[in-house]
């Protein structure tokens, strides 16, 4: 008699986790690795800044597109008919990526067809499965979950560089090609599952009978739950509104920094594969921080927790400034382990501050427009600060314009107010 996947003693959803962990290092980790492609690019062709870089931009904008579509349709379908398809689509267009022989050929197929298929990778569709499987301990979740941010950055970007500088951008992209086929499409073909109930299973690994936390709306009187969340409905509160800004406006300065440190570093005479280093140093210093902040804000709370992270993001920026003023480089190291920790906050805050809001039948298309945002805000950070460069041959006031945007998504988080439905410490 076989053994079930419902009778393994650990939670299933942990290794719902784990998929969604190796997924987003590729997610994360193919666009962090544009930023080594972009300096060897640049190099190779008689492309400005700007224009360049407008390729991210162009990638996230079809995102930002395909994002509310790819929600809607695990929603409906489940996400192996939605992923599996988005890896396949994912992995042929990074490897076509290797005969571009024009910015139009790089725009369509890094900027279009990669940007589709990433899209199915990326936290929209395991945000939207990992709500379902987790309830109390889901900052904690999506914190694990999205630590594959980080760890994809650090072992990808110096990955990408050093395969550049040995064979050329050409080879590099049909390796990561490749890679992402043989890794991505067993694990999520094999091993996703949408919701807990479909192995017999509760969240968090509750047993049968086990009482439902109630949260009540302190507003409307209202039982939370009791709320058949769907987009129309969503759209009406204040709340919707403000979790779009809130996840845009730090959006737009983690932009900045991720598709311009590398060029910005190399311009201050630092070493191309330092400086590729030292952007998978954030990226592993974030995602221990990820399991941290979304560990923590299961306990302190949301705002607080996301409002002390976008602190260290401000330091992290500040240090690049302070780079370029002093021309001392001993500032990498602040920015370093500062932008690392601020960083790591963000996505767990993202995947768990919309569950908390508006988890439901609906919660995959609310996701997907949440995410839409966050591509927008995206593009516009990988965007303006090529333009700011190209306008002022200085990238002081795109970082001064990080930490602006930074600090307004502070405001937009506290209006959002998870704690008012999170079920924190109440139950300890």
């Amino acid at each position: 008699m076989g053994l079930k996947i419902s009778e393994i003693k650990m939670y299933y959803g942990w290794v719902i986790v784990g998929v969604a962990l190796i997924s987003m290092a590729f997610w994360l980790g193919t666009r962090s690795s544009f930023s080594v492609f972009y300096v060897s690019l640049l190099e190779d062709f008689s492309w400005n800044r700007g224009e360049s870089a407008g390729v991210q931009s162009m990638a996230l904008i079809t995102y930002t597109i395909l994002a509310p579509l790819i929600g809607g349709l695990i929603d409906r379908f489940g996400p192996r008919r939605v992923i599996v398809p988005g890896i396949i689509v994912f992995a042929l267009s990074l490897a076509l990526c290797s005969l571009i022989k024009s910015l139009l050929h790089f725009y369509l197929l890094y900027g279009i067809f990669m940007g589709a298929g990433i899209t199915c990778i990326g936290i929209i569709s395991y945000s939207a499965i990992i709500a379902h499987w987790f309830e109390r301990k889901r900052g904690l979740a999506s914190g694990i979950a999205v630590s594959g941010i980080g760890f994809g950055t650090f072992f990808m970007v110096p990955f990408s560089q050093y395969f550049i500088s040995m064979l050329g951008w050409r080879f590099t992209f049909v390796l990561l090609g490749g890679l992402s086929l043989i890794i991505l499409l067993p694990l999520n073909g094999i091993l996703l599952r949408h919701k807990p109930q479909d192995l017999g299973l509760f969240p968090d690994g509750d047993g049968e009978g086990k009482a439902p936390e109630v949260f009540v709306n302190k507003n409307s009187g209202r039982d939370h739950n009791e709320i058949d969340w769907t987009l129309p409905i969503a759209m009406r509160i204040k709340a919707f509104w403000a979790l779009l800004a809130f996840t845009f406006f730090s959006v737009i300065g983690i932009y900045i920094v991720l598709v311009h440190n590398v060029r910005f570093l190399v311009d201050q005479g630092i070493d191309k594969m330092q400086a590729a280093f030292v952007l998978a140093l954030v990226g592993l210093i974030s995602s221990g921080f990820r399991i941290f902040w979304g560990w923590l804000s299961d306990r302190i709370g949301r705002e607080i927790t996301f409002t002390l992270g976008m602190i260290c993001n401000c330091i992290g920026m500040a240090s690049l400034i302070l780079i370029e003023i002093t021309g001392d480089v001993a500032f990498i190291y602040c920015f370093s382990i500062f932008f690392g920790m601020g960083w790591g906050v963000s996505a767990p805050m993202f995947m768990a501050v919309s569950a908390d809001l508006f988890k439901g039948k609906g919660f995959g298309l609310i996701y997907g427009v949440v995410e839409g945002g966050i591509g927008v805000a995206g593009a516009i950070g990988a965007w303006i600060g090529g333009f700011i460069f190209d306008l002022t041959k200085s990238y002081q006031w795109a970082f001064i314009l990080g930490i602006l945007v930074f600090l307004l998504s502070c405001i937009f988080i506290w209006l959002a107010a998870p704690r008012k439905y999170h079920p924190m410490r109440n139950k300890r």
